[in-house]
C-alpha cells in the first residue's frame, strides 16, 4: 500500500496527467456531440455510435501511462525510486496499478458521458441501456483504457524515452494496426489477433450486433478481453525483467 501511495504522490503532483485526463473525456464525449448533432434527422444512433471518440481517447491515455515512466528515466527520479526500493518489479507493478485505476475512471466518466450526451441530444433515438451488451460496451470503455495504460506503462519502461515512446504507441495505436490489413493474403488474418482489433470485438459484442465496418475477432466477446489483458500483462513482465537486468 505504501508504494501505491507513494506512485498516487508522484503522478497527481504532475500536470500531465490532468490535461490528458481532460483531453481524453473531452475527445470521447465531443465525438458523441458531433456524431449526434452530424447524423439527418431521418437515421437514428446508437449506444455503439456515442462511443465513436473512444479510440482517440485511448490514444490519450496512453501517453498519460508512458509519461509516468518516461519522464522520472528523464529528471532520474526513478534511480532514487530503485534505492528505496530494490525490487523494481514491485515499482513498476505499483505504478501500472495505479496508471491503471486512474485510466478506468477516466474512461468510465468519458463514456458515461459520451453516451448521456448523445441520449440528451437524440432522446427519441434507440441510445437507451437496454441490454448487456450496451452496458459493456459504454462500461468496458474504463476496462480497455486501463489495460492500454499497463501496456503503456510497460512500452514506457522498455524505450525509457519520452519522444520514442509516444511516437511508437500513437503510430501503432493510430495507424500500424489498420495497415496491417493491406498485405496481402496474410494481413487481414495477423489483423484478427492485433490487441487493439481484439479490444473492439469485446466492446462490440457479436459480429451480427456491430454492423459491418467494425473489425472481426475470432474470440468469443469475454475472450477478447481476457486476450487484451494477458497481452498488457506479458509486456508488463518483460519490461520487468529487462528493468531489472539494466542500469536505470
Amino acid at each position: 500500500m505504501t508504494l501505491l501511495a507513494v506512485e498516487r504522490i508522484k503522478l497527481f503532483t504532475t500536470r500531465s496527467p490532468w490535461w490528458c485526463a481532460l483531453i481524453a473525456v473531452a475527445l470521447t464525449v465531443g465525438f458523441a456531440g458531433l456524431m449526434a448533432t452530424a447524423l439527418p434527422s431521418g437515421e437514428t444512433i446508437s449506444v455503439a455510435n456515442t462511443q465513436a471518440g473512444h479510440q482517440f481517447g485511448i490514444a490519450v491515455i496512453m501517453v498519460l501511462a508512458a509519461l509516468s515512466v518516461t519522464t522520472e528515466y528523464r529528471f532520474g527520479t526513478i534511480r532514487t525510486t530503485f534505492q528505496a526500493v530494490p525490487h523494481r518489479g514491485s515499482v513498476l507493478v505499483a505504478k501500472a496499478t495505479v496508471v491503471a485505476l486512474l485510466s478506468l475512471v477516466i474512461g468510465e466518466i468519458a463514456a458515461f458521458g459520451a453516451w448521456a450526451l448523445g441520449y440528451a441530444i437524440r432522446p427519441s433515438d434507440s441510445v437507451a441501456l437496454q441490454t448487456s451488451a450496451d452496458w459493456i460496451n459504454v462500461a468496458g470503455v474504463g476496462v480497455v483504457f486501463a489495460f492500454a495504460a499497463v501496456i503503456a506503462v510497460a512500452v514506457g519502461t522498455l524505450i525509457r524515452h519520452s519522444a520514442g515512446a509516444l511516437s511508437l504507441l500513437l503510430i501503432y495505436v493510430l495507424a500500424v494496426e489498420s495497415l496491417v490489413q493491406l498485405i496481402p493474403t496474410v494481413g487481414p488474418k495477423i489483423h484478427q489477433w492485433m490487441p487493439f482489433n481484439v479490444a473492439e470485438r469485446f466492446l462490440g459484442g457479436s459480429a451480427s450486433s456491430r454492423g459491418p465496418g467494425l473489425p472481426d475477432a475470432v474470440l468469443s466477446q469475454w475472450g477478447s478481453l481476457a486476450y487484451f489483458a494477458g497481452v498488457a500483462v506479458v509486456l508488463l513482465a518483460i519490461a520487468i525483467g529487462v528493468a531489472k537486468k539494466r542500469d536505470a
